[in-house]
Formats: C-alpha cells, structure tokens, sequence
C-alpha cells in the first residue's frame, strides 16, 4: 500500500500496490500495521455503503463531534465520486482548509480521512457506490454537519447538484469561533 500525504496534515490518499498476473490483479485495501506505522487510527467499528442512484447526487459534509470523532477510509466501489473533506481541528495548520479527490472504480484509490475532519462526496456517475471503513461508532447525538456550499470553505464541486437531503440542505452556516469555543 502506498500512502501520498494531501495538503491537510493527517489526510492520505491510500493507493494499494497491484500484483498482476494474466487473471488479472490483486491488492491489499487495508494492512493495520500500515496504518499504525504512520500514526492512523486503524481501529474499524463498522462499515457502510452508500449507493448513488443519480450523477450530481450530493451528501455532506458530516462529522461526529467528541468524545466520538471517528477516522474514515472511503473508496468507490463502483462509478466515481468528487470526494471532499474540511479539517476542523482546533489548532491545526490547516484548519478550515478543504481537500478533494476523484475517486474511481477504475483508479482503486482511498482517501484515510481523520478524527476532527468533515466529510461529504458528490456522484460524478449514476449508479454511483462508496464504501466506507469507521472508526467509531455512529452516534446521532454527536452527529453535526456543514452546509456543502457554505461560503466559509468555499469547496469548488464539478457539478451542480442534483439531489441533496433535506437534512444536509438545513444546515446553520459555519460560524468558525463558535466551533473552535466548542471544540
């Protein structure tokens, strides 16, 4: 596995190292000695998927807050996604920061996402899917999330949505002094 540092301190893009042969090839998606190696949590309580039905499809930009912070490995399984994170650590270098990612069936990348970050993706194919390896558990009562056009990040998504939750619509603007009281 190979692990390429993004502009955000802590996030990585995971690329497994194929073996390939006349069948075809094969690849590790995940070696806890690896991730321990470079200091990531590599603890795995549940895993998700998300199916995408229509290309545009948005959802994000979601954290849990403490004392449930959760670290994510995300991939796509079939399709491709424009997948976006915002680092929300209180006295990190690069906070308020956003990185992003196209994230294919065809590339096999994965982005390790960090505790404190906030996530969302967008489908840039139907029939879109994303795999999604946690940390923790999901906790509704430390659920949060950032509007996905909130003009504090200013994250530069390639298509213009075509269906985003009522929920993920509705959230309050970020108010960046608020977070970091409390935090």
């Amino acid at each position: 596995m190979m692990f390429v540092e993004t502009a955000l301190r802590g996030a990585f893009v995971v690329e497994p190292e194929r073996r390939e042969d006349e069948r075809g090839f094969f690849a590790r998606t995940f070696c806890r000695e690896k991730f321990e190696a470079r200091g990531l949590n590599s603890r795995i309580a549940q895993c998700n998927i998300s199916f995408n039905k229509a290309r545009g499809a948005l959802r994000g930009m979601h954290y849990q807050r403490a004392p449930h912070e959760e670290a994510k490995v995300i991939s796509c399984a079939r399709g491709a996604i424009f997948d976006a994170i915002i680092d929300l650590r209180r006295g990190s270098s690069t906070f308020g920061r956003w990185f992003a990612i196209e994230l294919t069936a065809e590339n096999y990348k994965m982005l390790y996402v960090p505790e404190g970050f906030a996530h969302g993706f967008q489908a840039l194919q139907e029939d879109s899917v994303v795999h999604y390896q946690m940390s923790e558990f999901y906790h509704p009562e430390c659920a949060e999330g950032i509007k996905w056009d909130d003009p504090f990040f200013k994250i530069a998504w390639p298509l213009q949505p075509t269906t985003i939750s009522l929920q993920d619509r509705s959230y309050a603007p970020f108010n960046a002094e608020a977070h970091l009281r409390r935090s």
